[in-house]
């Protein structure tokens, strides 16, 4: 029987930072987001019309943005979740793998813990690696990035010509920022995010 061992995140990289980082060069993407502190950390970089945060969904922001990104061919998708959200939808990794969207890219905020229940060490503090996982499921691309030099590594172009999805878990410090909260109202969030796609929100 293998036992996971307790594994120091290794990386002194500041959430906040690196999500400004990667968001800086979103271009016209849409943005899904997973519960907790990846909605935050969107959110503090400016909240825009193509963000769909999620409220709740436990385990379904990278399926949510496997729908999106079928539905959509014609734009990028980046889904910003974290370790815990994306640990509880392992599953889904699968499901994305064999669907193969060249336009859905999946970024894991790995902190090592679940922060929204009280910081307790999650599956990736005891040194389950995510990034093997969805290498192992089928990403045309899977790893993991400790500084914002590997974020900057990071191809978000539409026409990137991607033979599928790609996941890229970004290891940051283990700590719980200030909330910037995003609108909590379901159904606006809703509204503007398909009067962005052109959609009726009646």
């Amino acid at each position: 029987m293998v036992k996971l061992q307790m594994a120091s995140v290794q990386s002194n990289l500041d959430r906040r930072e690196a999500v400004a980082r990667l968001l800086s060069r979103r271009e016209d993407a849409l943005v899904v987001t997973g519960l907790g502190s990846p909605s935050y950390d969107v959110h503090a970089q400016g909240d825009d019309d193509r963000n769909y945060y999620l409220w709740g969904a436990m385990g379904s922001a990278a399926l949510v943005g496997l729908g999106l990104a079928q539905a959509r061919p014609d734009r990028q998708v980046i889904v910003v979740t974290g370790d815990g959200e994306q640990l509880m939808g392992l599953g889904g990794l699968a499901t994305i793998a064999v669907a193969a969207p060249g336009n859905l890219t999946v970024v894991v905020i790995d902190n090592g813990h679940f922060g929204e229940t009280g910081m307790q060490v999650s599956h990736t503090g005891c040194g389950l690696d995510l990034a093997s996982i969805a290498t192992a499921c089928g990403f045309a691309q899977a790893r993991t990035i400790k500084d914002l030099d590997g974020i900057d590594s990071i191809d978000l172009a539409p026409d990137r010509g991607a033979g599928g999805p790609e996941l890229y878990v970004i290891k940051v410090k283990a700590e719980n920022l200030p909330r910037s909260l995003p609108p909590r109202d379901a159904v606006h969030v809703k509204n503007r995010f398909r009067a962005v796609l052109g959609l009726a929100t009646a």
